[in-house]
């Protein structure tokens, strides 16, 4: 305060404080105020406060002190970060303090990805401008990227999951009434409705992401019963498609008659070698662009991520956008470790380019033949994409 600086004073473990002795807790965040802070911050240290408690600890303090600034920092020990928080704005408190995402320590802090959209969206408060809003999914998105951190896909309104609708009178009921089964619309986050689509989808599903392609395509029409077929037996050889929307697109695309390849893996060769060190693979690749043929060699860290620079290096030349997207994600699951090395996997990539994102899928008894088709798919949709033939987020 002396130096001329902003003082605002974090109560720690004031709840658990006030509870036991309130007049001892008021003293405390008095003194504070006496010696020159212009806020109080009441904190639900160890994350174990019910909701109503909080309501009344924040109530007491803004009618005996009622200082300028008075905020709350709940932990989410308990799993109530979210829901105390805003009960100590419905209680009078004007500050929060919380993290994107919910990180912090053990559980984590109050979610600012939740509770911002709660405090506009739902309680009417100024948070933020309606455009900076909508930058809130790239933004929770994009600092769990920058930490390396797991982004939850379940996580509410800015998760992958949060506008996901599968099972087919969902489906169908949210295509016909939005808030059946949506609260708010996704597009005010930043975040989209998807249609996942399985094996046991309903045409509604089908349809509605045919429509994606062809708008005036109706349930009705037999290329929905083809395209159901299709995803059947693709699940019966172990795809999955509810996390590789880009194989689902080619997919479709391919079932309307519309999906040519924009180039063609001709040849491809892939050897490692444990002592070259670091770069321990050689990709060699062969690939042809309209009536032209390239080869190009690239070494890797592994096989798959020597094809992955071979196949960038060559098709970046004809395909420019290729050099801006990037493969954040890569998984391998075995389908049935009975078989041993001769098992079949289930590969999927993750691809981003810009605010857009999605999955591609490859199966096979070889790992690096359902990487190269789960790889070649990323590549397709980011140039179909980019050719506008495949709608971008």
């Amino acid at each position: 305060v002396q130096a001329g600086k902003e003082v605002i004073f974090d109560a720690e473990h004031f709840f658990d404080g006030w509870m036991e002795d309130p007049a001892y807790a008021i003293q405390c965040l008095e003194a504070a105020l006496d010696g020159g802070a212009k806020g109080l911050v009441l904190c639900d240290t160890n994350g174990g406060t019910f909701c109503q408690d909080i309501t009344r600890g924040v109530q007491a303090v803004k009618k005996v002190l009622a200082p300028e600034i008075l905020g709350i920092h709940a932990h989410n020990d308990g799993g109530l970060a979210v829901a105390n928080s805003l009960a100590a704005v419905e209680a009078g408190a004007n500050q929060i303090q919380g993290c994107l995402n919910g990180m912090g320590e053990r559980c984590g802090n109050a979610n600012l990805s939740t509770l911002i959209p709660w405090l506009q969206l739902k309680l009417g408060y100024d948070v933020l401008e309606p455009e900076a809003l909508r930058k809130l999914t790239h933004y929770s998105r994009y600092v769990a990227e920058l930490i390396n951190y797991p982004f939850d896909s379940k996580q509410p309104f800015v998760g992958r999951s949060a506008f996901a609708h599968k099972a087919g009178m969902h489906v169908d009921a949210v295509i016909k009434e939005k808030r059946t089964f949506e609260h708010i619309d996704p597009s005010l986050v930043g975040n989209e409705r998807r249609i996942l689509v399985s094996d046991q989808s309903g045409k509604a599903n089908i349809c509605e992401r045919l429509r994606r392609f062809r708008p005036d395509i109706e349930k009705d029409d037999p290329l929905v019963e083809e395209t159901m077929q299709r995803i059947k037996e693709a699940e019966n050889q172990g795809y999955q498609y509810e996390t590789a929307e880009g194989s689902l697109d080619l997919l479709c695309l391919d079932v309307l008659g519309a999906f040519e390849p924009p180039f063609d893996l001709v040849d491809c060769h892939v050897w490692s070698d444990p002592l070259r060190g670091e770069l321990d693979s050689v990709a060699v690749i062969k690939v042809k662009v309209k009536d032209q043929s390239v080869h190009v060699a690239a070494e890797g860290d592994g096989p798959v991520n020597a094809l992955d620079k071979a196949l960038r290096n060559t098709l970046s030349t004809f395909f420019p956008v290729i050099e801006e997207s990037q493969l954040v994600d890569y998984k391998v699951r075995v389908l049935d470790g009975s078989q041993g090395t001769d098992a079949v996997v289930r590969v999927v990539v993750e691809t981003r380019h810009g605010l857009d994102s999605w999955g591609t899928i490859g199966i096979s008894n070889n790992i690096l033949r359902a990487s190269s088709r789960a790889l070649l798919d990323a590549l397709y949709v980011v140039i179909l994409k980019d050719q506008g033939k495949i709608p971008k987020k």
